[in-house]
C-alpha cells in the first residue's frame, strides 16, 4: 500500500506538470520529496513517538521550503507544484489527487483544541497563495483561486475566489485545473452591476428633466396670465 501511494504521488507529477520531461527530472521535485518524507514520518507520529517526527518534519521544511505537520493526513496522488511556502497544519486532511500550488496555507484560526484545520476533498485544486483556514470542508472537485482566503465550507465542484472567498458560478462550466487566468472576479462583477444601475438612473433623470421642460412653458404662461388678471390697473 505504501509503495502504491508513493507511485501515485510520483505519477501525479507527470499528470499535473507539463514541465516534467522524464523520470529523473521528476525525482528533483521538492514537493515530491516533502510528501515522500511525510509518508515516512506520519506513522512515527501516529505511534506516539516524541520529538523525532517533529524534528524530521522541520528538517524537510528546511530542505524543501514546505512545512507539513507530522499529524496531517494526506491521500494518494497529492502534487505540490513548486511548493515554496506551503504550510499544512496538524489536523489537516487531504483527499486523493489534490493539486496545491506554492504559498498555500491549510491552517487554523486561533488557539482552539482538537480539529482546527481544513478537510480537503478529492480532486481539489488550490491556487498559489490561497489560505484555507479553520475546521471547514472543501468539497470534491472544488477550485480555489490564487490569493483567496477561505474560512467557510465550499460545496463540491464550486469555484471560490476573492477575499473573503466567494463561491461563484461559471455558467455551469467547470474550470480546468490550470485555468487560473480565466477565474471570474466577483468584486468586478458587483462594480459592473453598480455602474450599469447608475447609468440607468442617470438616463431616467435626464428623461424626467426633458419631460419637465416640455411641461414647463404652458404652466409659466398660465401663471403669467393669472398675474395679469389679478394685478390692479393703474389709472
Amino acid at each position: 500500500m505504501f509503495f502504491g501511494t508513493v507511485a501515485a504521488d510520483f505519477h501525479a507529477i507527470f499528470e499535473r506538470d507539463p514541465a516534467a520531461k522524464n523520470f529523473f527530472e521528476a525525482l528533483t521535485y521538492p514537493g515530491f520529496h516533502a510528501i515522500l518524507a511525510h509518508r515516512l514520518i506520519h506513522p512515527l507520529n501516529r505511534w506516539g513517538l516524541p520529538f523525532l517526527p517533529r524534528l524530521l518534519s522541520q528538517s524537510m521544511r528546511f530542505l524543501t521550503g514546505i512545512e507539513i505537520h507530522p499529524g496531517a493526513r494526506i491521500g494518494k496522488g497529492l502534487f505540490i507544484d513548486h511548493g515554496m511556502g506551503v504550510v499544512i497544519g496538524e489536523t489537516a486532511e487531504i483527499g486523493e489527487n489534490v493539486l496545491i500550488y506554492q504559498g498555500v496555507t491549510l491552517g487554523g484560526t486561533g488557539h482552539e483544541q482538537g480539529k482546527r484545520h481544513p478537510t480537503i476533498g478529492n480532486d481539489v485544486v488550490i491556487g498559489s497563495g490561497a489560505k484555507v483556514l479553520g475546521s471547514i470542508r472543501i468539497g470534491d472537485g472544488a477550485r480555489i483561486g490564487a490569493g483567496s482566503v477561505v474560512t467557510k465550507p465550499v460545496m463540491p465542484d464550486a469555484t471560490v475566489v476573492g477575499i473573503p472567498g466567494r463561491a461563484i458560478s461559471c455558467g455551469g462550466r467547470r474550470l480546468e485545473a490550470l485555468d487560473h487566468q480565466n477565474l471570474p472576479d466577483p468584486v468586478l462583477h458587483i462594480l459592473e452591476a453598480m455602474q450599469d444601475r447608475i447609468e440607468k438612473l442617470e438616463n431616467t433623470v435626464l428623461i424626467l428633466k426633458e419631460e419637465k421642460k416640455k411641461l414647463a412653458p404652458p404652466e409659466e404662461e398660465a401663471m403669467s396670465s393669472k398675474n395679469k388678471i389679478d394685478s390692479p390697473r393703474l389709472a
